[in-house]
């Protein structure tokens, strides 16, 4: 069992409430004391047990919707959706999770983006694609298993761009490309694995007839 000390139950405790008062206060000690006061805790507490960097408090809030998405999905909801329903379902549910913080979300892209906090952007990118594979059920440890995940961070960042300017009902223009995302990934998805199962076309011949195309 996870071993929580009292400083991390905290912290996640104001993870995502320190998201929706960045809305107003940015990634500051501002929004600590206003995520404190909310939530009714001690703003001295919250402020030790919160990052003092605004990357710092980003990584702590994605972690927290990284978790909160977890929660969503129990195995037996998951076991009746085919892979697609999966990975959709848990992008669209990350949106969800963080609405009421999406204008803060996009600051928190613009310091993600500062030079010095690349490294933790990608790390924090890995890490969510990450889990909704697993939560989806995937097991792979070949080449699969680094392909699958930047795939879905590359649908999911572009994806997480649209909604951040989406000012369509119930977000209907991220539904969309999510979508058309998804669709193209699964159209690959099934080209690369014909391509491996068929038995009766080799390699060299084909890039011969690539070279050497038929009169």
């Amino acid at each position: 069992m996870e071993s929580v000390s009292p400083f991390d139950r905290l912290r996640r405790q104001l993870a995502l409430a320190v998201g929706e008062n960045a809305v107003f206060d940015g990634w500051t000690r501002a929004a600590v004391d206003s995520a404190a006061s909310q939530l009714g805790l001690d703003p001295a507490q919250a402020r030790l047990a919160m990052p003092k960097t605004q990357a710092g408090m980003i990584d702590t809030y994605i972690k927290e919707v990284d978790r909160a998405l977890e929660g969503s999905f129990t195995s037996k909801h998951l076991a009746k959706m085919k892979i697609r329903e999966k990975i959709r379902s848990m992008i669209w549910r990350r949106l969800e999770i963080m609405g009421p913080a999406r204008e803060a979300v996009r600051r928190a892209l613009a310091i993600l983006a500062m030079p010095q906090n690349v490294p933790l952007a990608l790390r924090a990118g890995w890490r969510s694609a990450d889990l909704m594979w697993r939560i989806a059920g995937d097991t792979s440890t070949d080449f699969n298993h680094y392909t699958k995940r930047t795939t879905l961070g590359a649908v999911y960042g572009s994806t997480l761009l649209v909604w951040l300017d989406d000012q369509s009902e119930g977000w209907a223009d991220t539904a969309a490309f999510l979508d058309r995302r998804i669709d193209e990934v699964m159209r690959f998805e099934k080209f690369k694995a014909q391509w491996r199962s068929s038995e009766h076309i080799s390699p060299s011949r084909f890039l011969g007839r690539l070279r050497y195309p038929p009169r």
